[in-house]
């Protein structure tokens, strides 16, 4: 992969339809506690779905996170704080891991400043 290239991890989750907002939330606080473990791991988003379009097909959350490069990625995979919060994603998921979809994408890097 180029230097001017980033790759962007995203990840949609359909959550049991039981769980309220209240009780996925500290999935995503749990998430960017990973934030500064993982050398390379830049940016963290996540949350429920806003789009006006309304074809989520119930994936209504998820989150991106931007890593170096495929190295980083491969690093942050392994990282025993993310393997936690997997097994909690596919375990509150409907269907388990059939509720889970995982899209990697390299992207141009953001310049400095942007």
């Amino acid at each position: 992969m180029e230097a001017d290239m980033t790759v962007r991890h995203i990840v949609l989750v359909k959550f049991k339809s039981e769980l309220s907002e209240e009780e996925i939330a500290p999935l995503w606080q749990e998430l960017h506690a990973i934030e500064g473990k993982v050398d390379g791991l830049g940016a963290i988003c996540a949350g429920r779905s806003e789009s006006p379009e309304k074809i989520e097909r119930g994936y209504m959350h998820g989150f991106t996170v931007d890593f170096r490069d495929w190295e980083a990625l491969a690093a942050y995979q392994e990282h025993p704080d993310h393997r936690a919060l997997g097994a909690k994603l596919v375990a509150n998921a409907q269907g388990g891991i059939d509720g889970i979809l995982v899209f990697d994408l390299e992207i141009a890097a953001q310049p400095q400043g942007a």
